[in-house]
């Protein structure tokens, strides 16, 4: 068989294996909502994510004061940033977190306890 028979067989089977790739992990994504993290600042938020969230006194009266609301709060963990130099991530139980986000236009860090089983949302700073 010449090469350029072998070239085109090749370039055949790679196209279609490539199709069903992308329509295989297409569907799944969609289905199940995978979402694929495979950097630490997304792999943490995602694991908060998975948790039950609780909420500290202070927030909660700050919540109850209509200074801040559930939704400002749960998109730090979608749209914020984990800043790892200054969390306590080698603490036994929980590890504590802070994200740096936006509430209402202001630049804000959210102080996050992170348990085996749930996840607390502390304090927050502007």
């Amino acid at each position: 068989m010449s090469f350029l028979k072998r070239l085109g067989f090749f370039l055949f089977g790679l196209s279609i294996g490539i199709v069903f790739l992308t329509v295989f992990l297409k569907n799944k994504s969609k289905e199940t909502g995978v979402s694929f993290c495979y950097f630490p600042n997304c792999r943490t938020l995602k694991d908060f994510r998975s948790k039950p969230l609780h909420f500290s006194d202070e927030i909660k009266n700050m919540m109850a004061n209509k200074e801040i609301d559930s939704v400002s709060l749960t998109s730090f963990f979608y749209d914020g940033d984990v800043n790892f130099g200054r969390s306590s991530t080698k603490t036994v139980p929980c590890k504590i977190y802070f994200i740096n986000g936006k509430v209402k236009e202001k630049d804000a860090v959210l102080k996050v306890v992170n348990c085996v089983k749930k996840v607390t949302i502390s304090s927050i700073e502007y």
